[in-house]
């Protein structure tokens, strides 16, 4: 049985593949990947040069071990790995696979190179990978397994035990799903209900009929909501008449959620929404976040021109410009954990329309004390440290970062709330655009208090 590793074995199982590879040592390489985890070796492939990734690669054998690799592996290695493989060799990999992986592969690779591989599959497997294909992408459908084990809801639990135990392959058997004359989706039944009821007992008078369903054309963030609320294991999806026609499962399930995570936190910085972004070159990294960038360039350009308006204030107290980076600073740290917590709580579903006011007033509340608080600290040091100027300066300096770090708040709550009604991703609302308008108002609310504390006094 193969093994999960962890830890320096790790790096011990990526040093002994590399010392097989330099001395070409093709049994005890297979022999090596045969007693390795799929999941180990997506892990250390990274670590490879292409050289030793197509070595290794040429002695897997097409295997459901093979197939889990691939799943496994980060998509640009995938890519490169499959397009030049020979087609009749893939396909004999894909004949390994369930529909959904299948459909997975073939979606990573060019349509040319998926159309000759597809055509060298069985007629069955060619509609039904083609059928999976056409579902958007990101969509239950796309998603789902359609390789599901079914029984009329008549059955008798001794017969739907002895089928099961007939039918090898069958996907999430925790779950057997029961249909009518219609193939309509009628009940779902688990197993443990299924072995500790008497043996004449029809499924229909067992099943739960309350069944949580999703269309195919979903998109799959909704799935992973649904598992990850009511702990399922699988959910089934259904076509507009409700018949079957898969189930998306908790481990396609858990990668969605790390993949949707990982993109909402790369667009909430301003690095783009390529999960894969560290095994991008340097130059599409930077093509990547120059746009997003370019929002924090321009607010910057702009707290120049503003800082220029109040060139007089500035002047009249020179000690101004030393709390301009504290004052941007502050304010665009409180926005961006508003934003954060905002972003996170609507992915989760912790924030909805029905809430978010009592929300944003939360995070208001949050701002106005840290800014008290903040803003005492930070007067009462402004008046031992600038003994010779105006005494007014400390409040001043008080009342703005007060004042910012509530407006902070507040922006960074309410974008994107008001994304969100708008279906649109509130993750992009966060990092460069927020912390950008914050520090353009907090420069100009600075100088505004400044102007009127220090200037007409």
């Amino acid at each position: 049985m193969k093994k999960e590793m962890f830890g320096t074995e790790i790096t011990l199982l990526r040093d002994t593949f590399r010392r097989l590879v330099r001395r070409h040592a093709k049994t005890n390489i297979i022999k090596l990947i045969n007693k390795t985890h799929p999941a180990d070796m997506a892990l250390i492939y990274r670590y490879f040069n292409e050289g030793e990734q197509d070595a290794i690669f040429n002695l897997m054998n097409p295997s459901e071990a093979t197939v889990e690799f691939l799943s496994e592996l980060d998509e640009a290695i995938t890519i490169r790995l499959l397009e030049q493989e020979d087609p009749q060799h893939m396909a004999s990999i894909l004949e390994e696979a369930s529909s959904n992986e299948q459909a997975y592969l073939m979606g990573l690779v060019n349509e040319e190179y998926a159309a000759s591989v597809i055509e060298l599959l069985q007629t069955e497997e060619q509609e039904e990978l083609e059928e999976l294909m056409a579902y958007p992408e990101d969509s239950a459908g796309s998603l789902m397994n359609t390789d599901v084990f079914t029984l009329h809801e008549n059955t008798k639990a001794q017969e739907a035990i002895a089928a099961l135990q007939d039918h090898e392959e069958a996907e999430m058997v925790f779950y057997l799903y029961a249909i009518d004359d219609n193939e309509i989706l009628t009940g779902v039944v688990s197993l443990r209900d299924l072995v500790t009821i008497p043996g004449n007992t029809m499924l229909k008078d067992i099943m739960s009929r309350k069944v949580h369903t999703v269309r195919p054309e979903i998109d799959q963030e909704e799935v992973a909501r649904i598992v990850s609320q009511y702990n399922f294991l699988a959910v089934p999806v259904v076509d507009s008449d409700e018949k079957l026609l898969g189930i998306v499962t908790v481990d396609d399930v858990v990668d969605v959620i790390r993949e949707e995570a990982t993109e909402d936190f790369l667009q909430m910085v301003g690095a783009g929404k390529d999960r894969e972004i560290l095994l991008k070159s340097s130059w599409d990294n930077a093509r990547m976040r120059l746009p997003w960038l370019f929002a924090s360039w321009i607010g910057g350009i702009l707290a120049v021109f503003i800082i220029g308006i109040f060139d007089s204030v500035l002047q009249s107290t020179i000690a101004l410009a030393a709390f301009i980076p504290v004052i941007m600073g502050m304010g665009g740290n409180i926005g961006t954990q508003s934003s954060t917590i905002i972003v996170r709580g609507l992915a989760t579903g912790r924030v909805g329309f029905e809430n978010s006011v009592k929300i944003l007033f939360k995070e208001i509340r949050v701002g106005l004390i840290l800014g008290i608080l903040y803003g005492v600290l930070l007067g009462i040091f402004t008046l031992f440290q600038f003994l010779e100027a105006s005494p007014m300066l400390g409040v001043v300096v008080g009342l703005s970062i007060c004042f910012s770090m509530i407006i902070a708040a507040t922006i960074g709550s309410l974008v994107p709330l008001i994304l969100n009604r708008f279906d649109v991703d509130p993750a992009v609302a966060t990092g460069p655009f927020v912390t950008t308008a914050i520090d353009i108002l907090g420069v100009t609310l600075y100088f505004l208090i400044a102007g009127y504390f220090i200037v007409t006094t």
